[in-house]
């Protein structure tokens, strides 16, 4: 820590069950890293011990109601905001803990530690890794809602939350330029927001250096996230069949992944006839599993729609793709795009169009292509997005958050 940093006591506020989330284990190892004590909140669905010593932090589960079964237990536990289990959870860990500061990851619970941040006299954190306003509408435009959508995911009540939140947040954590922008737009202060983006080490772009593209003769393609509509897993599909009607074997596709949507997806390549020829779907792994998948693969595609959502975040698997050495292919999503034609690391399609896609992949799977951009998105990371930038912009944010006399 700098001369004038001293150990804070720290709750992180995470909406979900824990282990596991990467984004808050990066940023929670960090502050450990730093010195800062850091206690982590989280759901309880699984009914896991109440208390448990983590590397990146204690992690502080919410007791399960002993009268209730498991899926009403799951149920009043939902991460809302108006929840008084979220409520007295957050109160009891801030308090015992003496914290300093509360981080908030997303939206959901962000009044309910404003709430209690105020009455505890603590600054808090927002941690905003999505644009929920419009991660709620595309939902809704899937026509795959729950009924607790029309409430507690509704797209108005999620930007009143919003408003709310970022403006009365002693700071905002953003992941990308875009994003700032966006909720500057909606009153948030500039001087009390900054980058954090989802970037990897250094040290695994290092170990990327050396590596063959092609080296069994056939191209792989590989899409590392979760399975949705709105992700553009379908086109990414179409794409593949297409290259196999001119290109037979030379081109395979590996999913890797879960998500509501993951049925349709697989039935979309068994009609298509490329299940298992073409395209793998090998679900939901273990994230080291999966990252060393995605080593061994050639392309990384990131096939998301460019609506507003995906126009305002960044998904982690462009980082990690170019920390691997892979030629990204991308669609026109504008945060996607900006880094990829500012750092030469890969090709732009026009979103929803498997033509655009296939033609994509394409042009980056030249051997000259590959090579090129494999290796400028690896001095990419090096250079510039990686986390050990970015922990230097989170812990001096953290530092002004709690040194600022007027929060509220």
């Amino acid at each position: 820590m700098t001369e004038r940093s001293r150990a804070l006591n720290i709750v992180y506020v995470w909406d979900g069950d824990y282990p596991w989330d990467v984004r808050t284990e990066k940023v929670c190892l960090a502050l450990t890293g730093a010195g800062h004590r850091v206690e982590i909140v989280a759901r309880n669905r699984r009914r896991s011990q109440l208390s448990e010593i983590l590397p990146e932090g204690t992690v502080r589960r919410m007791r399960p109601l002993s009268w209730a079964s498991r899926p009403l237990d799951a149920t009043l536990g939902f991460p809302a905001f108006f929840n008084p289990r979220w409520h007295a959870l957050i109160r009891q860990t801030a308090k015992n803990s003496k914290a300093d500061i509360i981080i908030v990851r997303d939206l959901p619970l962000c009044p309910t530690a404003i709430r209690v941040g105020r009455k505890l006299d603590i600054p808090v954190i927002l941690d905003m890794a999505e644009n929920y306003p419009a991660m709620m509408r595309d939902r809704r435009a899937s026509a795959r809602n729950a009924v607790v959508d029309a409430f507690v995911r509704n797209p108005h009540l999620v930007e009143l939350v919003e408003r709310y939140s970022v403006r009365h947040a002693a700071w905002t954590l953003t992941v990308v330029n875009e994003s700032s922008d966006r909720l500057e737009r909606l009153g948030a202060n500039p001087a009390r927001m900054s980058v954090v983006s989802n970037t990897p080490p250094r040290s695994r772009a290092e170990s990327a250096a050396c590596r063959a593209y092609g080296a069994d003769g056939a191209i792989t393609i590989v899409y590392l996230g979760i399975l949705e509509t709105a992700r553009g897993i379908g086109e990414f599909i179409d794409a593949i069949g297409l290259l196999r009607r001119v290109h037979s074997q030379r081109y395979r596709g590996i999913v890797i992944g879960s998500g509501r949507d993951a049925e349709q997806f697989i039935s979309r390549a068994r009609n298509a006839g490329t299940l298992d020829t073409n395209v793998q779907f090998l679900g939901r792994l273990p994230h080291d599993d999966a990252l060393r998948i995605v080593a061994k693969a050639d392309v990384g595609t990131i096939p998301h729609h460019a609506t507003e959502s995906w126009n305002t975040t960044i998904p982690n698997k462009l980082f990690d793709y170019m920390a691997a050495g892979l030629a990204v292919v991308s669609s026109d999503a504008v945060p996607c795009k900006r880094v990829i034609e500012e750092t030469l690391c890969g090709e732009i399609f026009k979103s929803g169009d498997a033509g655009s896609m296939a033609a994509a992949i394409l042009r980056a799977s030249a051997p000259a292509s590959l090579q090129r951009m494999g290796s400028a998105g690896r001095q990419a990371v090096l250079s510039r997005y990686n986390w050990e930038h970015d922990t230097r912009v989170l812990l001096e944010s953290i530092q002004k958050a709690e040194s600022g006399a007027e929060w509220i």
